[in-house]
């Protein structure tokens, strides 16, 4: 039960090991670190790597390239990516002619864009892919942006891989309703054993998809570093495949930087004002010492806030 307290907040007893107030900190903040422009950034200056047609089963058939303001992926029903799929995919984020970025271990970024998915990109029974996070190699992403039927309904829906490879979904909406428009999306995670992952999707002013999945493994023992992928990635064995094209365009890459950066950007202190009663948190690092800790909650030019707990961990 909530209870408004005054300028000492609380008293805790813990038992632990002491309560040493961090120096005042920089406020995180977004940082942008990738923003690729195809006015001026072909595909080879825009990404990492490109995966186009590796089996050369179209030849002198280029897949991707800059169509106005966009990235366009093109796919054919012919094309092949070994004997039961497709693939035509760029892969992680250039910043010049040598350099790319890695996102490392116990950082947080949030990767956003808009795509525009034709009418001829349709779900399937099978997996179509349309953006995934990897590592560099084979094996499983870590988390897929796919075209799948559900129950008999198109929809697109975003999945996390834990590491034995089973998937849990983060969130979904139906496709037909928003084909051929410009959708914005957003993925926000951190790359941490214990990580979490939020997925956006919005239609002009409208939020279709606004969810989040914690305790997320988004970082593999053995990973050098993490790599987001775009374009068309789907199996032949559905029926009904059509030539078809994927656009994205407004790629921004942004790490969360400052004190603080590798945290939970959504654990905020609560602001000045009347309580709202939509619930915020705040995550505070101590250092305990061995035996009995005090913690004090004070505030020495207003009343406190209203508390609903004090979680320690």
């Amino acid at each position: 039960m909530n209870k408004r307290l005054g300028c000492v907040l609380a008293a805790l007893t813990l038992t632990a090991t002491t309560v040493a107030l961090p120096a005042p900190a920089t406020a995180a903040a977004w940082t942008l670190r990738w923003s690729p422009n195809p006015a001026n950034d072909t595909v080879a200056e825009a990404f990492e790597g490109i995966e186009d047609d590796r089996a050369d089963s179209h030849s002198g058939i280029t897949h991707i390239y800059v169509s106005g303001d966009a990235y366009r992926f093109d796919m054919h029903t012919q094309d092949r990516d070994g004997d039961d799929r497709q693939r035509n995919e760029v892969k992680g984020m250039r910043t010049s002619g040598s350099s790319y970025l890695k996102i490392l271990e116990n950082e947080t970024w949030r990767i956003s864009y808009q795509m525009y998915i034709p009418a001829t990109l349709d779900s399937t029974t099978s997996f179509t892919h349309i953006a995934q996070m990897k590592t560099p190699g084979s094996g499983a992403p870590l988390y897929t942006m796919s075209l799948p039927v559900s129950g008999g309904t198109p929809k697109i829906n975003v999945r996390y891989w834990d590491e034995s490879e089973q998937t849990h979904e983060v969130g979904n909406t139906n496709l037909n309703p928003i084909q051929g428009k410009w959708l914005d999306t957003t993925f926000e995670f951190k790359a941490s054993d214990n990580g979490y992952l939020r997925w956006i999707l919005r239609d002009g002013s409208t939020t279709l998809v606004d969810r989040r999945l914690d305790n997320t493994d988004l970082w593999r023992g053995d990973d050098e570093y993490l790599r987001p992928k775009w374009g068309i990635y789907r199996s032949i064995e559905s029926s009904g495949l059509k030539n078809t094209y994927l656009l994205v365009r407004n790629l921004r890459g942004e790490q969360l930087t400052g004190d603080g950066g590798d945290s939970d950007p959504s654990s905020q202190e609560a602001g000045q004002g009347s309580f709202s009663g939509t619930a915020r948190t705040r995550t505070i690092p101590v250092q305990l010492k061995a035996g009995a800790n005090t913690i004090r909650f004070s505030n020495d030019s207003a009343s406190a806030p209203d508390l609903d707990r004090t979680t320690l961990r």
